[in-house]
């Protein structure tokens, strides 16, 4: 299946001379929903993952769907103040000042190995304050994935750099 026929491209959005990739055309495909799910299904059911992490607000919709797949727990990450019980929290910068993404601090047991799903991964900021979050509580991250890489971005890059595993299902160049 051509998952990247069912990505929309709009352009100039959020601003002037971004490309944004917009995932909801795929959402909208449930053959497309149900191929991704095999993929993930498959990558991971033989590998010893405790929990699957997805990022608000798209990656709750993939890391649901994959943990419940693979008969596991999923944990969300939030942003700020969304959250109503004990948090952990990581600051992270944008390119126009901060934002903060918090955890259920019993979310996770010690040394648990989790998978942390997104739609999309950029420049990495959002990435790796998620994994800064995992790490806090002790616990192994296995891999990052995301549906969509931007390479021009560099963000897998940093999270490679750093030491992560990175998987995507498809890459978006300056197109």
């Amino acid at each position: 299946m051509n998952l990247k026929s069912l990505i929309r491209t709009v352009p100039n959005y959020p601003k002037p001379g971004i490309l944004f990739r917009d995932i909801s055309t795929l959402l909208y495909n449930g053959n497309a929903l149900k191929y991704i799910s095999d993929i993930y299904f498959n990558r991971y059911k033989e590998k010893n993952i405790n929990a699957v992490a997805g990022i608000e607000a798209r990656g709750f919709i993939f890391g649901a769907i994959i943990a419940e797949r693979l008969g596991i727990s999923f944990v969300p990450i939030r942003k700020k103040g969304k959250l109503p019980c004990k948090v952990i929290s990581e600051e992270y910068s944008l390119e126009y000042g901060t934002d903060t993404l918090e955890m259920d601090i019993s979310s996770l047991n010690k040394n648990s190995n989790i998978v942390i799903i997104d739609d999309l991964i950029a420049t990495g900021g959002t990435a790796l304050a998620a994994g800064n979050l995992i790490k806090k509580l002790n616990a192994n991250i296995l891999e990052y994935s995301f549906l969509i890489n931007l390479p021009e971005l560099g963000g897998a890059k940093k999270l490679k750099d750093n030491n992560y595993n990175v998987h995507s299902l498809m890459e978006f160049e300056g197109e």
